[in-house]
């Protein structure tokens, strides 16, 4: 998405109005305030992005055991809506769409937090479904499926949630051919299995627990999924970290890891290196840091899980997903 600047001399391109999207999950609160990229006939072929912002608030802390989102939690995530409120109403900007995922789905008192954030913020937050969050995050990873492919299988790791979408190149772009949500992500498998998340022994356990969980989709998707015409197309926290320490980044730089390819063996052998160390080691990892060692093996987990039921030699990564994808359908519906 972001690769798809306006050129200077593109005399056949402008720039749409601002648009502004809230992606506020169970570990990560992400702000995108980007601008369409329009040719005169009114369709998008890209977006400018104008600022920017992401946050781990950890929503869902505590959600599965308790139903309730607590305190601590909804204070963290309110600060961090103000933020985005802030630079929302800095840029002026008046079409904006602020979603929530699962934690927001599970907890009970999530329409205390929507009254907090209007109240604080003057954000409307909107609750989506697991099928939405799918859908948003297959189109905004779209773009990325490579041209020699016939399609791709989105995954998305989430704090509280995981999804897999099987997009298949069509005559008007990509169509869903089967979705699927799992109710697990990197913050539940964390707090569900407690300190054996960080061990080896832990990573096999939450590892099994996963591929039973995701293996009745990758047998509904056999007939159309084959890793010879379809690559795998990630998406999340975890995807894109594995990806920077592959590339050797000394730090995150989401323009080198946006995009990037891989070999998927490349990718297990990474995930082999991270297991041999504990979490100490791991936020000393400059892609990884103090905020999301903890969570690095059981994110690991699902991928691994992923890929040994969806074999292909390939994984491309994205550094986009929900926020492109409502960029994109707040652009459609304007146009």
């Amino acid at each position: 998405m972001h690769g798809n600047r306006q050129k200077s001399g593109e005399d056949d391109t402008r720039l749409g109005p601002l648009l502004a999207v809230v992606d506020l999950g169970t570990n990560n609160c992400r702000l995108l305030i980007a601008a369409p990229v329009q040719t005169r006939e009114g369709g998008t072929v890209g977006f400018r992005v104008v600022d920017s912002f992401s946050r781990i608030v950890r929503l869902g802390e505590g959600v599965n055991q308790t139903g309730t989102l607590c305190e601590a939690a909804m204070t963290r995530t309110v600060a961090a809506l103000k933020v985005c409120a802030d630079r929302i109403e800095k840029h002026k900007v008046k079409h904006v769409r602020a979603i929530a995922t699962q934690a927001a789905r599970l907890a009970g008192n999530t329409p205390e937090l929507a009254a907090r954030v209007r109240g604080q913020t003057g954000l409307e937050l909107e609750v989506i479904s697991a099928e939405e969050e799918a859908d948003l995050a297959a189109d905004g990873c779209a773009p990325l499926i490579g041209r020699r492919y016939r399609g791709a299988l989105v995954f998305d790791i989430g704090g509280g949630s995981t999804e897999v979408i099987l997009l298949q190149k069509g005559p008007a772009g990509p169509e869903k051919k089967f979705s699927a949500s799992v109710p697990v992500g990197v913050v539940s498998l964390a707090e569900g299995y407690g300190q054996s998340s960080t061990s080896r022994a832990g990573f096999d356990r939450m590892q099994a627990d996963l591929k039973a969980r995701f293996e009745p989709f990758a047998r509904q998707m056999s007939r159309d999924f084959d890793g010879e015409h379809y690559h795998l197309l990630g998406t999340s926290g975890t995807v894109t970290t594995l990806a920077a320490i592959a590339l050797k980044l000394p730090r995150y730089n989401r323009t080198r890891v946006d995009g990037s390819w891989h070999e998927t063996a490349h990718m297990l052998r990474v995930v082999e290196r991270l297991l041999g160390q504990d979490t100490a080691a791991l936020a000393r990892i400059g892609s990884i840091g103090a905020e999301r060692a903890d969570l690095m093996l059981p994110g690991c987990a699902i991928f691994c899980a992923i890929c040994s039921l969806w074999p292909a030699p390939v994984l491309r990564v994205a550094d986009r997903g929900l926020r492109e994808g409502m960029l994109r359908r707040l652009s459609r519906e304007l146009s």
